[in-house]
């Protein structure tokens, strides 16, 4: 399998490759990313849960109490629980967020699948999507994934960011090089 070396060199990256690899051997990839999908989720929206995984006063035990009875409550699999319990122990919860992306890369990856992040104005209709999605597979000759996000400020337009690469084609982004042009 071939992963970026910007992965694999992180700590999250590494826990991630070694979670994907795990769950290689047992064909349970899609469960397990889909376990993650819940945890991404369960730490956005729950702050106590974010302080669970990030507050250095409390003890492994108790960190591992803690998010096993999540993992119990979302119902994860065994290996993705177990996962967890190791983080736990070895006082890596604070990176959870930062596994999960690299596990999503990593998985996005092997599938032959990039994703886009998106970010627009206003919130695109289903056949916006659609056709953008269209264009973007069209461009990268592989399954594009879009991530949208809505910001306000951009006014109009859109930015797309796929890896590295960057399409910015926000109003904020033409009246800034406007004003810059007409100072010099």
């Amino acid at each position: 399998m071939d992963i970026s070396a910007g992965i694999q060199a992180s700590l999250a990256g590494r826990y991630a490759s070694a979670l994907f690899d795990l769950a290689s051997e047992s064909g349970t990839v899609t469960a397990v990313e889909t376990d993650l999908e819940k945890l991404s989720a369960a730490l956005s929206e729950s702050s106590d849960l974010q302080a669970v995984t990030t507050n250095p006063e409390l003890s492994r035990a108790a960190q591992g109490s803690a998010i096993a009875a999540v993992a119990d409550h979302l119902g994860v699999s065994g290996l993705t629980k177990n996962f967890l319990g190791v983080l736990a122990s070895n006082r890596r919860l604070s990176a959870l967020g930062n596994m999960i992306r690299a596990f999503q890369m990593i998985a996005a990856a092997q599938r032959g699948e990039v994703t886009a992040e998106v970010t627009t104005a206003h919130a695109l209709t289903d056949g916006q999507l659609s056709a953008l999605n269209d264009k973007l597979t069209a461009r990268q000759g592989r399954t594009v994934k879009i991530n949208p996000r809505v910001d306000p400020d951009l006014l109009g337009g859109l930015v797309v960011t796929i890896g590295s690469q960057r399409i910015d084609g926000s109003i904020r982004t033409r009246l800034n090089s406007l004003a810059q042009a007409m100072k010099a």
